[in-house]
């Protein structure tokens, strides 16, 4: 990862999905694999001209619970002696901006949860905290939304995959930001005009380099895989008709989606 902080994007135009680094005049459109070698085309395209897509396409995500001291605190739960996580459907995923809609099916509870969310850049399995880095890509913006009531449904099994797994429920973007400190970022999240959640990323039980170690001795991580790093205090339930959610971290920028019930 280079020590330059970019900002990259993934989108459509004229029909084609393309991606490319965010510029002071716009979209520096990129030919080749963005994960891969890859170079500046020589086009730019304003905002305004493309459709923005989820920055990456990854083949799975991690998504993180009880993973920052503060919120363990007020559950009064006990922090883990290991990363605890769950896989939540790549079918989930969806765009900035877009709208998304609660299952006709479904009429209880929906939470918004501002996160950070790591892109891999490299293959890599059985990793070690200190080489993290050489394979962590860069950083985005992710709401990892949840049907709470389908997760505790059942008492005989809680439905995490079920209730963060909905068509939809798994917005991240706009960017993917390199060359930062993740230890040094802020997670905001702004439900309606109203800041709900402020929290820093340093108070993360485990840190983004321990969580791509660990769960690398799991399962290999994929170039574009997405770990969310889990959320801290001021999740809440989206109540109203239209809500707008955005999830911010200066840096990298804002993750904007309206939720319908």
């Amino acid at each position: 990862m280079a020590d330059e902080m970019t900002k990259w994007l993934r989108f459509r135009h004229g029909g084609a999905t393309s991606f490319g680094t965010l510029t002071p005049s716009g979209i520096s459109v990129h030919d080749g694999e963005m994960f891969g070698r890859n170079a500046a085309s020589g086009r730019t395209l304003s905002l305004s001209e493309v459709e923005l897509l989820a920055p990456c396409a990854p083949s799975k995500i991690v998504a993180l619970w009880n993973n920052f001291h503060a919120l363990a605190a007020k559950l009064n739960q006990p922090e883990p002696p290991e990363p605890l996580y769950l896989l939540k459907a790549t079918t989930s995923i969806t765009a900035p901006g877009a709208v998304i809609r609660r299952p006709s099916y479904y009429d209880g509870k929906t939470t918004y949860e501002g996160e950070l969310g790591i892109v891999i850049g490299k293959t890599c399995a059985r990793i070690s905290p200190a080489e993290a880095d050489a394979f962590i890509f860069g950083y985005t913006c992710v709401n990892d939304i949840t049907a709470n009531d389908i997760l505790t449904s059942d008492p005989t099994f809680a439905q995490w995959a079920r209730a963060k797994g909905i068509d939809d429920y798994g917005p991240f973007g706009p960017m993917i930001a390199t060359g930062l400190d993740p230890a040094k970022l802020m997670v905001r999240t702004i439900l309606n005009g109203a800041e709900r959640q402020n929290y820093p990323i340093s108070d993360m039980i485990f840190s983004a380099q321990e969580l791509v170690s660990r769960i690398s001795h799991d399962m290999t991580l994929l170039p574009g895989d997405l770990i969310a790093v889990g959320t801290s205090v001021g999740v809440g339930v989206m109540k109203e008709q239209v809500n707008t959610v955005t999830v911010a971290i200066d840096g990298i920028g804002e993750l904007t989606n309206e939720f319908r019930l």
